[in-house]
């Protein structure tokens, strides 16, 4: 195989260089596989904490491929390859709006599992939107002295913007803080958000890149902690609800607020993607893809990728829930609320 040309390209979350393939780069369907999985041998960063063997991978999906075979054949191949990663940060594209995202289906299954029409109208008695934030909202849980905050994604404008909506719920006894389907986004933005809650400094994880190619060739540990607030944080109970679409930057958020002595996690497990994602890779046939590059440990070294973080109250809605305009996740976090609190 020839020699491909590395182009470094900063950016500002990673620190893996973007593929760029000189123009000769053969275009056969085995030199695509082969750049495919070398690719990843050499940068993927998850391969020992998802217990994977990818060198077994490459011993079962290799044979499979010859020069003869249809793109079809070689994109279901590829996508069979990286399914076994169970890790939606890795994501195959065909350059024509088609993509292949790993380990998705529980969080593709979780969208038919809330509904949003259903919260506004048989749950809350008014609903506020935050114009300078993406999926930002806030009101009040019928008939109970609770406030509601729904948080769709960890990407927005003004992050601060939730010391505002805090300000408006702080007279309430307890905030339900609705996770559901939170597509992640930026860290930073993550931490900004939990300050709001923070009861203290805490140390919650650390990050390492990948920077070497041996499977465990790290660079040196970076620790997080959570912000000190001391500008009228809310204390009061908080209830976070998770699905399996609870993931990426949504997860590191729930890394600040589960070391938060008044928080609770009501729902399913999340996702357990923790991972930066790479810079985009490419193919010679104009195929692109990307995927994890860093690993996040909790302070006693373990791991969350693949695992999710797991409810402290496990409770989850049924298409058929959602269909009868039930919300059993929301109900079982009013009822919580009551019965550890007299909250009413």
């Amino acid at each position: 195989m020839k020699k491909l040309t590395l182009l470094l390209m900063m950016a500002s979350l990673s620190s893996c260089t973007n593929l760029i393939l000189d123009e000769d780069e053969p275009n056969t369907q085995s030199n695509n596989f082969e750049i495919f999985w070398n690719d990843f041998d050499k940068h993927y960063s998850l391969f020992t904490i998802r217990n994977i063997n990818w060198g077994e991978l490459y011993e079962t999906y290799r044979p499979q491929i010859n020069d003869n075979i249809s793109d079809e054949e070689l994109w279901n191949i590829l996508s069979n390859l990286i399914e076994h990663l169970d890790d939606s940060h890795t994501v195959l594209y065909d350059g024509n709006g088609n993509r292949y995202r790993s380990g998705y289906t529980l969080n593709q299954q979780s969208t038919t599992e809330i509904s949003e029409e259903l919260i506004v109208s048989k749950y809350l008695d008014s609903v506020t939107e935050v114009p300078s934030e993406d999926h930002l909202s806030f009101g009040k849980v019928k008939d109970k002295d609770i406030g509601y905050i729904y948080l769709g994604t960890m990407d927005g404008q003004n992050p601060a913007a939730i010391d505002n909506v805090i300000n408006e719920l702080k007279d309430y006894k307890a905030i339900i803080l609705d996770l559901r389907q939170n597509t992640g986004g930026d860290d930073r933005y993550s931490s900004r958000i939990a300050k709001a809650f923070s009861d203290g400094e805490h140390f919650i994880y650390t990050v390492q890149t990948r920077n070497g190619l041996d499977h465990d060739d790290f660079d040196e540990k970076k620790e997080y902690r959570t912000y000190s607030n001391e500008e009228n944080p809310y204390l009061k109970p908080v209830v976070v609800l998770t699905d399996r679409k609870t993931i990426s930057a949504g997860e590191i958020f729930l890394l600040h607020m589960k070391s938060f002595e008044q928080v609770v996690q009501i729902g399913d497990t999340t996702a357990g993607d923790f991972s930066t994602v790479s810079n985009m890779r490419f193919l010679p046939n104009a195929w692109h893809y990307q995927y994890s590059i860093q690993k996040f440990l909790l302070p006693n070294g373990e791991s969350l990728d693949g695992i999710g973080h797991a409810p402290d109250i496990y409770v989850k809605n049924s298409q058929a829930d959602i269909s009868a305009s039930n919300d059993k996740v929301l109900e079982k976090a009013i009822q919580y609320l009551f019965d550890e609190y007299q909250i009413r």
